[in-house]
């Protein structure tokens, strides 16, 4: 790419490099022992005129950490629907536009906007703003100080296809978040709609003919392949050395010292899952707790535990919530778990925050199920129809389609600062600390 850039340069052509967020995904080892620093000294090489963020950076860090994570960036960040709750401000590290002026003299205005997610952005502090009142006023604030509109676009494609009916002053929408590829481009109205798929197998290309008045005369939109590109002899060692380097910082970091292998099982009740259950019944402090086998993937040794081991087993992007429920919902939230067992035992769950291979077997702490009375007790009593329940379970329930009960009636209590692995590291070092010899 960087080639490809110098080429162009050197026949005359101005030459700008974008990146549309989703760079730091903590399911990575490196990116998880640096909360992404080392991903901003990797982009740092490319050279960057722009980016923006998706919700990998938003939603996975909490707010000190993603207010860090640029502290050494050699690249503007441009974000312009994100502001802190409490004052009600952009952040330090990020600016709403950018205007390029190409050495013809053709100014470029590039504005950056993401996903805005209404439930969980504040819970980080953050208060994220539609995309559409964002834009207004951005265009409205810039009018006239430039020629040409790019968006950074970290909305989805259908989002993207709605603001270029609405807003003719956009020149290119550059898409992403919704993962999709656009080949060829998209025309929607007066604006080219540009984006290059997932997990880095493009690299999209635009090229913009603009006249002697800065009018843009044609627009085209296409992508690269990644896996036609030149492979230099160190690539292979690059990447398994940054991966290693993430696998031995967070080795570094101990937890607990547990006395017996804590066993796995997708498709069962394992020593772990109960655990589990009681680590996030805990933390949301209830008394009952719903998780799925599936979530954890590998044993935990018997010793020492480390954050290495607890990243390989819980590698996902979620976090705990509490759920309250009348009697009678919880008695229909139960039902739909019990209808949806056998096939969500292998089911092959993706996206969502789930980084694990199958959805696995449910399990309950708390709860239990006749399935000839469909009677469900709580803690051994019949559940009443007109009492308050209170469970914990992750948030990933509450965006996948098997538990409507959760997203309808719900009184849904999300706890975004940890994740689960840091709940779970946090629930093994108060019961199986470092210093303590525990028989059992």
């Amino acid at each position: 790419m960087l080639a490809t850039r110098e080429h162009d340069l050197a026949a005359g052509n101005a030459v700008y490099t974008f990146d549309l967020g989703d760079n730091v995904d903590r399911a990575h080892p490196v990116s998880e022992a640096t909360l992404g620093q080392r991903n901003v000294v990797l982009m740092n090489q490319i050279g960057y005129d722009a980016v923006t963020i998706g919700n990998n950076e938003g939603l996975t860090l909490n707010h000190k950490q993603l207010n860090h994570l640029y502290d050494y960036a050699n690249f503007p960040v441009v974000l312009g629907n994100l502001v802190t709750t409490d004052t009600q401000q952009k952040p330090d590290w990020a600016q709403d536009h950018r205007i390029l002026v190409t050495p013809a003299g053709t100014r470029i205005l590039v504005l950056g906007l993401t996903a805005s997610y209404q439930l969980t952005y504040p819970l980080l502090g953050w208060t994220a703003v539609q995309a559409d009142q964002a834009l207004t006023q951005l265009l409205a604030a810039y009018a006239g100080q430039y020629d040409l509109c790019v968006l950074l676009s970290h909305l989805g494609i259908n989002v993207d296809r709605q603001l270029a009916k609405r807003f003719s002053q956009l020149t290119v929408i550059i898409g992403s978040h919704t993962h999709h590829l656009l080949v060829h481009g998209e025309q929607q109205g007066q604006s080219l709609l540009a984006a290059a798929g997932k997990f880095g197998r493009y690299v999209g290309r635009i090229e913009l003919d603009v006249g002697s008045d800065h009018q843009l005369l044609k627009g085209t939109a296409g992508v690269v392949t990644t896996a036609d590109l030149p492979v230099l002899p160190s690539d292979a060692g690059e990447i398994a050395q940054l991966e290693q380097m993430g696998h031995d910082i967070l080795r570094e970091q101990r937890v607990a010292k547990i006395p017996a292998t804590m066993e796995a099982d997708p498709f069962g009740h394992p020593r772990i899952v109960q655990e589990g259950l009681h680590a996030i019944a805990e933390y949301a402090g209830t008394q009952a707790a719903i998780l799925n086998s599936g979530l954890f993937l590998a044993d935990l040794p018997r010793g020492v535990v480390t954050q290495d081991q607890l990243h390989t087993i819980l590698p996902h992007s979620m976090h705990v919530m509490r759920v309250t429920l009348s009697g009678y919902d919880l008695w229909r939230l139960i039902q739909e778990a019990e209808q949806a067992r056998l096939f969500l035992r292998h089911f092959p769950q993706r996206r969502m925050g789930f980084r694990g291979k199958v959805f696995g077997e449910l399990n309950y702490l708390g709860i239990a199920y006749n399935p000839q009375t469909h009677q469900v007790t709580w803690r051994g009593e019949p559940v009443s129809p007109i009492r308050q329940y209170t469970l914990a379970v992750v948030d990933h329930y509450l965006f996948v389609p098997f538990f409507p009960t959760i997203s309808i009636v719900g009184k849904n209590e999300l706890f975004y600062h940890d994740l689960l692995r840091e709940v779970f590291a946090q629930y093994l070092g108060r019961h199986y600390p470092l210093n303590t010899d525990r028989k059992g």
